[in-house]
């Protein structure tokens, strides 16, 4: 069974900041998520060109038996909870492929405003439904995710000036403050046959709950992040790979859970 989620995320920075933004995020991210045996393990970080395309290469490894459904945990095989995610990062466009979903982006300097930016066809774009994100609303947010610290609506850069933003932050930027819109698709193709409704209500929410703390974090660390160079964002990338590897040797699962399975 194969199923499609568009959705799309806008933020106050540029195209060429987001760039730096996610992957320092991405990081950062993943030491969140990494820790009593589970977390990320990074195998390859490296350059790679291909059919024209240039771009970046990873190959992670998501030890994840504590963050899926009890139902799935229930009928998978020993190892199945290993899932190995490959990424091609040519950016402004990425994909990336793990054993069931595959996620592909447009990084656009725009509000949102484009349809069907993944191209699909005439058919299948009739039955999708595209999910906005917006980072301000912090009631999309579960309380056990919630972070002060994380929330757009309160957050002021120092930086930069941009924040906090407000119900209406999309129509009242100040002039002069970039914007951009990340266009996703995610595509799933389910292995486990019974499951395809419970499967599909899991992903989709799940998805969009990761794309909307990741992206608040994104902002609220802009202080951080922005003015870093790529090869700032390169040396990181190198300390968080031997930093994941301790980490995932020592201390308490941390990070997302397989919450509200229902």
């Amino acid at each position: 069974m194969h199923l499609d989620f568009p959705s799309r995320v806008v933020l106050p920075v540029s195209v060429e900041e987001y760039q730096v933004g996610q992957l320092y995020s991405v990081a950062e991210a993943s030491k969140n998520e990494t820790g009593g045996g589970e977390g990320i393990e990074v195998l390859k970080n490296e350059p790679y060109e291909e059919d024209g395309e240039k771009g970046q290469y990873t190959h992670k490894i998501y030890h994840l038996k504590s963050k899926v459904p009890s139902y799935v945990k229930m009928i998978a095989p020993e190892g199945a909870l290993v899932f190995h995610e490959k990424a091609w990062n040519a950016y402004p466009y990425c994909r990336t492929n793990d054993f069931m979903i595959k996620i592909e982006t447009w990084h656009k300097p725009d509000m949102g405003t484009l349809e069907n930016v993944h191209n699909l066809d005439e058919q299948e774009w009739g039955t999708v439904e595209v999910v906005p994100i917006d980072i301000a609303n912090s009631e999309e947010v579960s309380s056990g995710d919630y972070k002060p610290e994380e929330d757009p609506s309160s957050f002021l850069s120092a930086k930069t000036g941009r924040g906090p933003l407000g119900p209406e932050w999309k129509n009242e930027l100040k002039e002069g403050c970039p914007y951009m819109c990340a266009y996703k698709l995610v595509t799933v193709k389910f292995r486990w046959w019974g499951l395809q409704t419970k499967v599909e209500n899991f992903i989709h929410r799940q998805e969009k709950r990761i794309f909307t703390n990741f992206h608040r974090q994104l902002f609220c660390w802009i202080d951080k992040w922005v003015g870093l160079t790529m090869e700032d964002i390169r040396r990181m990338e190198e300390e968080t790979q031997k930093e994941l590897e301790e980490l995932r040797k020592t201390g308490p699962i941390r990070g997302t859970s397989a919450a509200h399975e229902q």
